[in-house]
């Protein structure tokens, strides 16, 4: 079978060899079905303790499977229960477990529960058990139960369990009030600002052009970065492939088919001219007409749509027919741009609308099309010829046919390219994520495969040889390494020129005077200038007012001088806002450490009992 973009790699395998397997494997389940591996479910109920509380064997493979599934929406891609243990996830939900027994634990040490009353409250606020009235949803709720193998007892036992520790958390967790010295010590830094000016400094800024590099500086700069200019080790790749690209060129088409595929979809080709409209909605007529009498009082469109509560986005219609305003539509498309007209009728109520913007009417013709369509109509056709043909070359691959052969018998075009993992080569080939995937994974024993593409081609490889890395010649690198010369000179030309102009104006010199400046009137330590490398803030907050300092990164020269240091504002709104932010989070690090130390205590009192044989039974039936 072909592998398609989705499939994990796989080599062919012989009927008689699928036999074998098949039988051992019956055989192997046989045998262990006497020694109680035929599921955890019947020989493993427990996977460990904190104290006298359980860690069941279902809540275990509940929770990892919920956290699997959390890892999967995380990378956008199903995660399998034996990947998401190479990333230690059954760590993070062993340490969550163990935290909520040993509070399950202490919990019943102290007494503490909550009555039928309050489970039962709970129970009916959960959405996943709502109608759609908004009322309790008793089928919701067996079917539920049904899905996660759960007595309604067992169930509603566990939410007993989640609502008391929730109650000995708070407990434990609520109260802490932010030290005011930290506080405002943390807002006092965080609220600094800082006003510059910035000079930076490219080619032109230089007192004399760059000389051009002799060869024998060149020759010395490509043996001090030898490095610079090396081949990484490459796996020399064969390939056989059938691409709609290429295939298309030979298909034919005909003319009829294009006239009415154009006919089709001359929505595409012929567009009636429209407009980029705002509509502003009022709940009934007199407000529209007061609204529309304060326009052309002389208020502005953009305070009327404050006065509503609204933005521009808000009510920004995009560009639209005429068709599509309804009533409307006539009165809007004569206007001109940038008028408001109304109030008229819109199905959310009357409206003044503002035109934005005109958009003509545009046509592509047939003879226009044509072109493009036959593309599509070829590749399309090509698509259908590879997917009829990929069985056979499966087949043959199968039977042991080689490259060269799919070459000669079958036309597919043969190439060789040395591919670097974890690189996308110049080749088109590469432009695949099934080649380059099944590039990565292939090894020297490996037999050749039909791969479905992405486009809908089709391509088989194999790994001839390792490259190992090696160094450029001189001679073929000698273009690469006149540009990084030339980078590496106008760099530490820069530098120095930079240093010069520190110097000057540190010794009374205007900054201006050597070109123009950047200024900043003042930015937080969040502030971002463009085009800016990221270690410039940073060092600007560690200046002191009045110092001038070279700032250099890859590709970046610049001469800073620090104007002003503006300290946080300690009153108003903004300030109550970043302070109160804060103390906030101070008062959840706290709150976090002390239920951290507490459940700490709490388990080394009680105790850790892990059962890793039961881990692992489970963890295996999970595959």
């Amino acid at each position: 079978m072909a592998k398609t973009p989705d499939d994990e790699p796989k080599r062919p395998k012989s009927k008689v060899k699928e036999t074998a397997v098949w039988v051992m494997v019956g055989m192997l389940i046989v045998g262990l079905g006497g020694f109680g591996v035929t599921g955890f479910n019947s020989t493993v109920t427990r996977i460990g303790s904190v104290g006298d509380t359980d860690i069941t064997a279902d809540e275990y493979a509940r929770a990892l499977q919920a956290q699997v599934s959390a890892f999967s929406q995380q990378f956008s891609q199903q995660i399998t229960v034996q990947e998401a243990l190479a990333f230690g996830v059954d760590k993070q939900v062993l340490q969550d477990l163990i935290t909520r027994a040993a509070l399950d634990n202490e919990a019943h040490r102290l007494g503490l529960s909550v009555g039928d009353e309050i489970v039962a409250s709970e129970l009916m606020t959960l959405d996943r058990f709502k109608a759609a009235s908004g009322g309790f949803d008793r089928g919701a709720y067996s079917n539920f139960l049904d899905r996660n193998r759960l007595t309604e007892t067992e169930y509603e036992t566990n939410l007993r369990r989640d609502i008391s520790r929730e109650v000995l958390q708070g407990a434990v967790g609520g109260g802490f009030a932010a030290p005011k010295p930290m506080t405002d010590t943390l807002y006092t830094w965080a609220a600094e600002r800082r006003g510059f000016s910035m000079l930076r400094l490219a080619e032109g800024d230089l007192a004399a052009p760059l000389a051009e590099p002799t060869d024998v500086e060149l020759k010395a700069h490509y043996d001090a970065h030898l490095d610079r200019f090396t081949k990484p080790e490459a796996k020399r790749i064969t390939y056989a492939a059938l691409l709609p690209d290429v295939v298309a060129k030979d298909q034919p088409v005909d003319d009829a088919m294009l006239q009415e595929m154009y006919q089709d979809r001359i929505e595409e080709f012929v567009i009636p001219e429209r407009r980029i409209v705002e509509r502003l909605v009022y709940p009934d007529l007199a407000t529209a007409d007061a609204a529309k009498a304060k326009l052309d009082g002389g208020t502005s469109f953009e305070d009327l749509v404050t006065e509503r509560g609204l933005t521009l986005d808000a009510i920004d219609l995009g560009d639209i027919a005429q068709d599509e305003l309804g009533e409307a539509g006539e009165a809007v498309f004569a206007a001109a741009e940038g008028t408001v007209v109304g109030p008229l009728p819109s199905d959310l109520g009357p409206a003044l609308f503002r035109v934005v913007a005109l958009l003509a009417a545009e046509e592509t013709t047939f003879d226009e099309a044509r072109d493009t369509l036959a593309v599509e109509i070829r590749t399309d056709a090509a698509r259908r010829l590879i997917a009829d043909r990929v069985e056979e070359i499966d087949n043959e691959l199968a039977a042991g046919a080689t490259l060269e052969d799919l070459q000669n018998n079958l036309g597919l075009q043969l190439a060789t390219l040395d591919f670097v993992p974890g690189q996308q080569g110049e080749a088109a080939i590469e432009g695949y994520p099934a080649f380059r995937a099944a590039a990565e994974a292939v090894q020297a024993d490996d037999f050749a495969e039909a791969i479905v593409l992405d486009d809908g081609g089709v391509v088989a490889l194999r790994l001839d040889e390792i490259v190992p890395a090696a160094p450029i010649p001189f001679d073929e690198a000698k273009e690469r390494v006149a540009e990084d010369w030339r980078k590496d000179a106008l760099a530490k030309a820069l530098s120095a020129r930079a240093v010069e102009i520190k110097s000057a104006i540190e010794g009374g010199a205007a900054i201006g005077g050597f070109g123009i400046v950047d200024v900043t009137p003042e930015t937080a330590r969040s502030g971002y200038i463009d085009g800016t490398p990221d270690s410039l803030m940073p060092a600007v907050f560690k200046m002191a007012e009045g110092d001038v300092q070279v700032i250099e990164a890859e590709g970046f020269v610049a001469v800073v001088r620090l104007d002003r240091i503006q300290p946080a504002a300690m009153e108003g709104a903004d300030a109550e806002a970043i302070t109160a932010s804060i103390a906030a989070q101070i008062e959840q690090a706290i709150a976090t450490d002390a239920f951290n130390a507490f459940t700490n205590s709490l388990t080394a009192g009680a105790g850790i009992t892990l059962d890793q044989a039961a881990i692992n039974a489970v963890n295996s039936s999970m595959n």
